[in-house]
């Protein structure tokens, strides 16, 4: 039977083709150090499971909660933002809580697309942000994803040359998959041009906390007058290693933001009233969890980039977030990021994220996620230093040395 429409518009998803490989290396009895899903390992903090325990023991917790979040909970992400960013938010008009960042980007896109309407999105970049609009019937237009001299020149060209132009910017830092941290004078410039163009400004800050080096990364809603225009959204999941909870929030422009909860008011009841209450018990604390976590990820990014440099793959040290975004070594780049992804697996029992799954300008990339204690981070780098000192004889065995993309 022919495909439905929604579906054909999605490419295959590249990252199940590695993740059958590693179900099948496991079923064979390897031991595969799974480097490829951003998936945190580290457990929620004992006094946020411990909340949640203890409100589960209400039945009347057990009704249908709020779409769009229960007060106490929109208050303390509005008592976040303040602290953080010095942002002032109306818990009450301008935060919504969401089943996560993912799901609040997707409903987004349903709220404000029409067919037809043409957003401006990172290549590479998380796959919601571009399929969350192609599901909603729009076109996605790429832009670099570096926030450098070079980000402006293209959106320029997209204003001038697209048809309609363009509805939304899409912004992503720090960057998944490239780590990548932007300035708040970035940020100026970004809403500069946003309101001379009359362009919606969505921005995912699912790792403001997950970075290492020099200043905490800044909200876009720090920069004046932002809000006019803007809507960002955050996640618990790394911050407070609570990914199973499906909980994050999107905060903003009151226009946007009571767009977005119309949808979600026909979509879902919320998050489970316990869960709601932990986060926002999580979101009142005094943020030691939230160090403890960064610090963790701090010493396995150190790990990872001395040992993988010692077995002779170059990893670039991530400022932010828990992943690095690696080059393919020179002598294998022409195999495209999911062939070598593959090779990885059945070569070294090293899972890594294909950089092409992120978009094809991250196809000379792989991403590996700080999700393996340092031991196994190390024990991944010398399985990887043995593969790549034994290629040229081993191969043969999966994949011809003349193969091209």
């Amino acid at each position: 039977m022919e495909e439905f429409h929604k579906v054909r518009r999605l490419p295959p998803y590249v990252f199940e083709q590695v993740n059958r490989l590693k179900a099948s290396a496991r079923a064979g009895g390897a031991d595969i150090i799974d480097l490829g899903m951003g998936n945190p390992d580290l457990p929620t903090p004992k006094a946020i499971v411990d909340k949640l325990c203890e409100v589960v023991q209400d039945p009347r917790t057990h009704r249908y909660s709020s779409s769009k979040g229960i007060p106490g909970l929109r208050r303390a992400q509005a008592a976040y933002y303040a602290r953080r960013f010095g942002v002032k938010l109306n818990p009450d008009t301008q935060v919504v809580a969401t089943l996560g960042s993912k799901e609040g980007f997707a409903n987004m896109a349903q709220a404000i697309t029409a067919p037809g309407d043409v957003i401006l999105c990172p290549n590479p970049t998380y796959p919601i942000h571009a399929f969350g609009f192609l599901m909603a019937g729009g076109v996605i237009r790429s832009i670099p994803v570096e926030p450098d001299e070079n980000f402006f020149a293209p959106l320029e060209r997209a204003v001038r040359h697209s048809i309609p132009k363009p509805l939304a910017l899409i912004l992503n830092y720090p960057s998944n998959p490239t780590a990548f941290v932007a300035t708040l004078d970035f940020y100026k410039d970004v809403i500069a041009f946003a309101k001379k163009h009359d362009i919606i400004v969505l921005s995912d800050l699912a790792y403001s906390e997950i970075y290492f080096d020099g200043e905490p990364p800044p909200s876009v809603l720090q920069v004046p007058g932002a809000i006019d225009v803007t809507v960002e959204f955050t996640s618990m999941s790394k911050t407070f290693s609570m990914p199973g909870w499906r909980m994050g929030f999107a905060v903003g422009n009151e226009r946007l933001i009571a767009a977005l909860t119309r949808v979600k008011s026909y979509l879902d009841y919320g998050a489970f009233t316990p869960i709601q209450v932990a986060a926002t018990h999580a979101l009142n604390g005094d943020g030691s969890d939230i160090a403890e976590v960064r610090n963790v990820y701090k010493r396995r990014r150190d790990v990872m980039v001395e040992s993988f440099g010692k077995a002779g793959f170059e990893v670039p040290p991530p400022a932010a977030t828990m992943f690095a975004w690696a080059k393919i070594p020179e002598k294998f780049r022409h195999l495209g990021s999911l062939e070598f992804s593959k090779l990885l697996v059945e070569k070294a029992d090293v899972a890594v994220a294909p950089g092409v799954g992120f978009g094809e300008m991250g196809d000379d990339y792989v991403r590996l996620a700080l999700v393996e204690n340092e031991h196994r981070i190390r024990q991944a780098a010398r399985s990887i230093k043995k593969f790549l000192s034994t290629a040229d004889e081993t191969m043969h065995n999966v994949i011809s040395l003349n193969a091209h993309r």
